[in-house]
């Protein structure tokens, strides 16, 4: 064959190639999600972040959801980012593994979790830390032990509300404070005293850097929040070498020892990869539910209570009647009792419906996705956005009104209810929550009236009250 026809032949198949390269990449394009990715670098991250210090930071997503539809792309916080308020798009990206999906989230959050967190680590040793830590947080024996430090705490709490009339008690200190303890005890086993005063300090220090600005440099939030760190995890790692040593040597009986937190199940695991450092760091950042989730939902939860009297009546009627049953049978309450008070657990699920104290979850895609017709690009992040979900009118009617009966007929495990996330990395520690909430709210209401001040809520950052929650109790039988 003559040369120049073989030059001309790959030359016109090279020029085909590039053709279909090209309106390849143009299909792509024009099948990304519509919307805007806003000014170069800070594209919208600004009116995102004004919108959620809004009473309806939903706004923001409910503003492009009428122009572009429930899935549309933005750029937010130095990403390019397709945000999702489908719920049946939210349940794939959820389901998914990290074959397609990877925890992606703002650089300063990822410094402080460290890359050996359960929340950003990915594969075999995310599934197995994972199914540890939640099927010990599911097992009978730790919700026992909850119920019982709840009910211990809770009443040390309770004695002197009331005394003092010259000040409110303030929700949300005094759950903080409750929750913490339960939690820390259920991680490490640690008791009241100068090492969970030591560990509540640097607690503080430590989250107040998780939405800071991503300066790593001394004086900066984020510095002191990585010091605060480094200090609670060399108290957790002295725990470990303790249990190490106490776990080599065999019990009278030759038994093996029965785990009684987290620390022990993850060192009763073989697996080499479970370092002390690792699992010293993961148990930090499990303590952020004791200071943040569990007390915002019993904080809204009473919030909500204080403003709708008839929903307050029937919690309260329904927790008296049982305390009454179980006096009258000389039976202690199980923490079976709690989690099956109908009306109290539909106050529950009605709270984090409107709470929506996890806000969402951030995903990189790991290649290029195709879902529900449009194309996700490798490298982009996803935002499954929940509460433009939990707040849509499509999906429960009249939804900013607080109303804990539409849970009669509702399926609290469906795809427009995602308070706990979803997937594989569901939140191992959604029924001690609920549990949680339901021990505080029985002791509140059958022991106290009260009367709230007024409150509102802020929602950015983190969810929490502005006012911490103040109300003025007055005992139950008090005249």
């Amino acid at each position: 064959m003559d040369s120049t026809l073989i030059f001309f032949i790959a030359g016109m198949i090279a020029v085909v190639i590039v053709i279909c390269q090209v309106r390849t990449r143009k299909a792509r394009h024009q099948l990304i999600p519509p919307g805007a990715l806003g000014f170069p670098f800070v594209g919208e991250t600004f009116e995102f972040v004004s919108h959620a210090y809004s009473d309806h930071p939903e706004d923001f997503m409910n503003k492009r959801r009428l122009k572009y539809g429930k899935m549309f792309k933005s750029h937010l916080f130095g990403s390019p980012t397709i945000i999702s308020t489908d719920a049946e798009i939210n349940r794939f990206i959820l389901q998914s593994d990290s074959k397609i999906f990877v925890p992606s989230y703002p650089k300063s959050l990822t410094e402080l979790m460290g890359k050996s967190s359960i929340l950003l680590i990915n594969g075999n040793l995310q599934r197995r830390i994972h199914g540890l830590v939640g099927s010990f947080f599911k097992s009978a024996q730790l919700k026992a032990q909850v119920t019982n430090d709840m009910e211990i705490y809770i009443q040390e709490a309770m004695e002197t509300w009331g005394e003092n009339q010259e000040q409110p008690i303030l929700i949300q200190d005094e759950v903080k404070n409750i929750a913490f303890q339960v939690l820390v005890k259920a991680l490490v086993s640690l008791e009241p005293g100068e090492e969970l005063e030591f560990l509540k300090k640097q607690f503080q220090e430590f989250i107040s850097g998780l939405m800071s600005l991503p300066l790593n440099i001394p004086g900066s939030r984020l510095h002191k929040s990585l010091k605060a760190k480094k200090r609670m995890s060399e108290l957790v790692k002295k725990i470990i070498r303790a249990r190490r040593e106490r776990s080599c040597r065999p019990t009278r009986d030759g038994t093996p020892i029965i785990p009684r937190d987290v620390v022990d199940v993850l060192l009763g695991d073989m697996n080499d990869q479970l370092t002390d450092d690792l699992v010293a760091d993961n148990v930090v950042d499990m303590m952020i539910p004791g200071e943040d989730s569990v007390p915002v939902l019993i904080t809204l939860a009473v919030k909500y209570l204080s403003d709708d009297p008839a929903a307050l009546l029937q919690l309260t009627e329904e927790n008296i009647k049982m305390k009454r049953k179980k006096a009258q049978l000389g039976e202690p309450w199980h923490w079976s009792d709690y989690l099956y008070l109908p009306f109290t657990q539909q106050v529950i699920s009605e709270t984090l419906r409107m709470g929506n104290i996890i806000v969402g979850v951030m995903r990189k895609a790991t290649r290029d996705v195709q879902v529900k017709g449009y194309f996700i690009p490798k490298g982009w992040r996803v935002f499954t956005y929940f509460r433009s979900v939990h707040l849509d009118e499509n999906n429960y009617d009249r939804p900013y009104q607080f109303d804990p009966w539409r849970w009669q007929d509702k399926d609290a495990s469906s795809c427009i209810f995602t308070p706990f996330g979803g997937g594989q990395r569901l939140c191992p520690g959604l029924d001690l929550a609920r549990l949680e909430a339901a021990i505080f709210l029985h002791h509140l209401v059958a022991q106290f009236s009260w009367v709230a001040e007024p409150d509102t809520v802020a929602n950015f950052p983190t969810v929490r009250m502005k006012k911490r929650m103040p109300i003025w109790v007055r005992r139950r039988g008090d005249s």
